[in-house]
């Protein structure tokens, strides 16, 4: 039987697609989008390939002299040098393991593995350490890097594997590094930052807030609900029509929902919702961005806006109750999103190539 990881959108049963392809089926009623093997496999590749791929490379360094202004990025981050930049290098390794994790068969699962222990190593991730402790390094990647680097390692927390096992430790110093630094910061933020891009403070706390949960850090998720409830608890009137903007990868609405549903009690976030979006709001969240030149390493982020729009939705509908107003349009714009961005992970083009494929994922299997 054909190995398939199936995002339900309505507990029914699956019905006889009439678009179907080798690599992902999509039901015609918007009942489920089904992954199979041979797409995880085609998604898989393309971390593989660039995890290792040095150059391009978006370093975002600041140096504090001549004697760091010419490192090469392999020597700044030995773990994460690749994928053009930091976090999507970071993120391109969570995929893979959450793809080896969904499918233990992959045919490139050896070949995944031997990747991976070539870059997070002990002596690699003290490297990254060392990098978070430069004066000038306090906020680099805040908190869009630590957000992944943290679902990188809950990924890899309790998976009962042995490579994931000593990846899992190697990490440790760097993620208690990261989760340190973000209790600090969380009581200092004053203001969150709404854009769709990567500063955006609720998709940041989204991730921290899921790796509190599963490493059982109530001291971590105690201080996340505390600030998430500080900055958007009073939120109203969100106005979604002003959404996107040319470059979004992510919905400043959406992201925002999708965090307080994880931060307020259900009743409590029934009332939130109402008073933040409108349903002609939401519906104009639901019609899909144009993406005029996928060539453009700024405009092709619209196609990662269709991902996190489709799990933003789907893991809000997840929650409201039946009945509700927004859970069918939103359960049908999920579907809606994601399969209208999938055939576009792999363009040929490398500002789209080197990070969609985890978007792709996260959308599909989280």
């Amino acid at each position: 039987m054909r190995r398939c990881i199936l995002l339900f959108i309505y507990c029914i049963p699956l019905l006889v697609s009439a678009q179907t392809s080798d690599l992902f089926n999509i039901k015609p009623d918007s009942s489920g989008f089904v992954l199979t093997v041979k797409g995880a496999s085609l998604l898989a590749s393309l971390p593989l390939k660039c995890i290792a791929q040095e150059y391009p490379n978006k370093t975002s360094h600041t140096s504090a002299g001549d004697s760091d202004h010419v490192l090469t990025p392999r020597q700044i981050h030995p773990a994460f040098f690749g994928c053009f930049d930091w976090h999507s290098c970071v993120h391109g390794h969570w995929m893979m393991i959450r793809l080896l994790k969904a499918f233990p068969q992959l045919p490139e699962a050896e070949v995944i593995r031997e990747a991976i222990n070539k870059n997070i190593t002990a002596a690699h991730i003290a490297v990254e350490v060392k990098y978070f402790d430069a004066p000038l390094a306090n906020t680099w990647e805040r908190t869009y890097g630590w957000g992944w680097l943290l679902k990188l390692t809950e990924e890899l927390h309790n998976w009962n594997d042995p490579d994931g096992e000593r990846w899992y430790a190697a990490l440790q110093p760097l993620a208690q590094k990261i989760v340190d630094r973000w209790k600090i910061f969380l009581p200092r933020q004053t203001y969150p930052n709404r854009t769709g891009v990567h500063p955006n403070t609720a998709f940041g706390l989204v991730l921290a807030f899921d790796y509190a949960k599963a490493l059982n850090d109530t001291a971590f998720e105690d201080a996340i609900r505390s600030c998430a409830k500080r900055l958007y608890g009073k939120d109203k009137n969100v106005p979604a029509s002003w959404e996107p903007d040319g470059a979004d990868f992510l919905s400043p609405a959406l992201e925002e929902i999708d965090l307080m549903r994880r931060i307020l009690p259900r009743k409590d976030f029934n009332v939130w919702l109402s008073g933040f979006i409108s349903p002609a709001g939401l519906k104009h969240l639901t019609i899909l961005p144009v993406i005029s030149d996928r060539t453009d390493y700024q405009i092709v982020h619209l196609d990662g806006l269709c991902f996190s729009r489709s799990w933003c939705m789907k893991g809000i509908a997840s929650v409201l109750p039946a009945g509700h107003p927004y859970k069918k349009m939103m359960m049908h714009s999920a579907i809606h999103h994601l399969s209208a961005a999938l055939p576009s992970v792999v363009s040929g083009n490398y500002g789209g190539e080197h990070w969609l494929a985890s978007f792709a994922v996260y959308a599909l299997l989280n």
